[in-house]
């Protein structure tokens, strides 16, 4: 049958005039993406070695402090304004009760002060949790009697970590642990040792997920547990629990965060857009290692657009409502957008 035909529908609205040529798509876009949208995380390594290749995270290495400032200095370049900072330690370092995150020379504050030094004008960004410190890998100090992690004595030294993040120059600290309380004992911490100017982004909906995988092979907590499935059902979030993630935002917000982060974020778009619309604070999203390897192994064995795939996930994390994005793609989408 030919397209051409006499017969016409009788409407008024044809929402297809606004998709009809590139400029009118180009003036009709409700969200934008770009590099200063983005965040990207890297993972930092002792010694003087070769960048260490992730295997499942492709295009994604450790590296050392040297070899992080260049990195830090071509993102600044291509409009990215921020890095997250996550160390990976020797295995002589780690022990159950993570003392080595309270060392004032440990490797993750030297790379803050050396990034600082070199490139004052790159936000930087630091986790405080102890599962790249610890022998079994989890996010706190574990209390072998109940099986379970101690979440006051945990929060003790998150404050402690934050204090010497504060000391060392950072921008922001980014506690991910999902103790109860923490925001507010950092923000007391650090106000109390005159470092009322650092940030404060909260993990405040992190979910026990299943998409963490490879974040864990990055920063060696999956080597020291044995396992890639450490259970962190007891702190991290249920991923079936909506009311419950709007009421740690909330928390977060009152005890004094800065901004919101939910995490991960393309399985869970619904809570980054409730989450949203409660808050006026800035609202960050991660997206995660898993959601980064899927992507790219899905590409490699070309069934899916990298680069359409990539630009598309992060746009839908945009539009749900994130302000900021932690993503594994952001020097290549912003080598892309040049």
């Amino acid at each position: 049958m030919s397209a051409a035909t006499n017969f016409r529908l009788d409407l008024t609205r044809r929402p297809r005039r606004m998709r009809r040529t590139a400029s009118l798509r180009a003036l009709a876009q409700e969200t934008d993406l770009h590099p200063h949208n983005l965040i990207q995380p890297v993972f930092v390594i002792d010694g003087d070695g070769a960048p260490e290749p992730i295997e499942s995270m492709p295009g994604i290495s450790r590296m050392t402090i040297p070899q992080l400032i260049e990195e830090a200095r071509a993102l600044l370049g291509l409009g990215i304004p921020a890095i997250a900072l996550f160390p990976k330690l020797d295995a002589s370092l780690k022990s159950d009760d993570g003392r080595e995150a309270l060392n004032p020379d440990t490797l993750v504050l030297r790379a803050i002060r050396a990034l600082k030094a070199e490139l004052p004008e790159m936000a930087v960004i630091t986790d405080l949790a102890l599962d790249p410190y610890t022998t079994h890998g989890h996010d706190g100090l574990y209390d072998v009697s109940c099986g379970d992690l101690a979440n006051d004595a945990t929060v003790e030294v998150l404050a402690e970590m934050a204090v010497l993040a504060a000391e060392a120059g950072v921008d922001l600290v980014a506690p991910s642990d999902m103790m109860d309380g923490r925001v507010g004992a950092i923000r007391e911490a650090l106000d109390g040792n005159g470092f009322d100017k650092t940030g404060i982004m909260a993990y405040s909906a992190k979910f026990a997920s299943a998409f963490y995988g490879p974040f864990r092979d990055a920063v060696g907590s999956a080597g020291s547990a044995g396992t890639h499935h450490l259970d962190k059902r007891t702190y991290q979030l249920n991923p079936g629990n909506r009311r419950e993630a709007l009421m740690e935002a909330a928390l977060d917000e009152a005890e004094g965060a800065d901004i919101l982060m939910v995490k991960p974020a393309g399985p869970y778009l619904d809570i980054i857009r409730e989450v949203r619309e409660e808050t006026e604070l800035p609202l960050a999203a991660y997206q995660v290692s898993g959601e980064y390897a899927q992507i790219m192994a899905a590409a490699e064995r070309g069934w899916l657009d990298l680069e359409r795939c990539r630009d598309e996930s992060l746009l839908a994390i945009r539009r749900a409502g994130a302000d900021m994005i932690l993503t594994y793609f952001a020097k290549d989408f912003a080598l892309g957008s040049r």
